[in-house]
C-alpha cells in the first residue's frame, strides 16, 4: 500500500516539474519588463516621494468631532497631540481631561472632552465584568486605538453605512 502511494506521489511531483518546465521555456522568449511587474505604472527601481499630510493644530475644546467608521470603532483625536506625546503609563496627559466616568450618559456640551467608555476601567482579563473607579492601567496607550485626525483624503471610498455619530 506504501509502495503504491509512493509511486503516485512521484508521477505527481514528475508531471509538476514537466509543467514548470514548459511553462518556464515558454515565458524565457519574452523579458519582463520592471514597469509591468507591480500595480503602479512606474518602475519597481523608482523611490516614490510620499505627500506630506498634516494634523490638525485645534486645541483641545476646538476641534471636529467626526462621525465613527462603526458602531464601537474608537473616536479620532479631534485635536492637537504633539505636546502629549509620548503617552506612558507615568505621563498620560489625555486622562486629565478624559478621565470623567461621572459624565456616562449625559449629554456633552459643545467643546467639553468625550468622557473614557467603561470599557476603559473594567479589566477584561482577570474581571470582564466589573467596571472599577479607575482606569485600568492596560488601556494608558492612548494612540494605540485612537488616532489624531490628518488632511490626507482617504485611500478609497468608505461606503459602510455606519449610522453612529459620537
Amino acid at each position: 500500500m506504501c509502495n503504491r502511494y509512493s509511486a503516485i506521489l512521484i508521477r505527481l511531483f514528475a508531471a509538476m516539474i514537466l509543467m514548470s518546465a514548459g511553462a518556464a521555456a515558454s515565458a524565457a522568449g519574452q523579458a519582463i519588463r520592471p514597469d509591468d511587474t507591480g500595480l503602479s505604472k512606474e518602475s519597481v527601481f523608482a523611490v516614490p516621494t510620499p505627500k506630506v499630510y498634516s494634523y490638525g493644530t485645534a486645541q483641545p475644546g476646538e476641534g471636529k468631532v467626526l462621525p465613527r467608521a462603526y458602531q464601537g470603532a474608537p473616536p479620532q483625536i479631534s485635536h492637537d497631540i504633539s505636546e502629549f506625546l509620548p503617552i506612558t503609563s507615568q505621563s498620560n496627559l489625555c486622562i486629565a481631561c478624559h478621565d470623567q466616568p461621572g459624565e456616562w450618559g449625559k449629554k456633552l456640551e459643545a467643546g467639553a472632552a468625550t468622557p473614557m467608555p467603561p470599557s476603559h476601567y473594567t479589566d477584561l482579563r482577570n474581571a470582564p465584568g466589573k467596571v472599577t473607579d479607575q482606569m485600568i492601567n492596560a488601556r494608558f496607550n492612548c494612540n494605540l486605538c485612537h488616532v489624531a485626525q490628518t488632511n490626507a483624503p482617504a485611500l478609497v471610498e468608505n461606503t459602510f453605512p455606519s449610522g453612529h455619530r459620537r
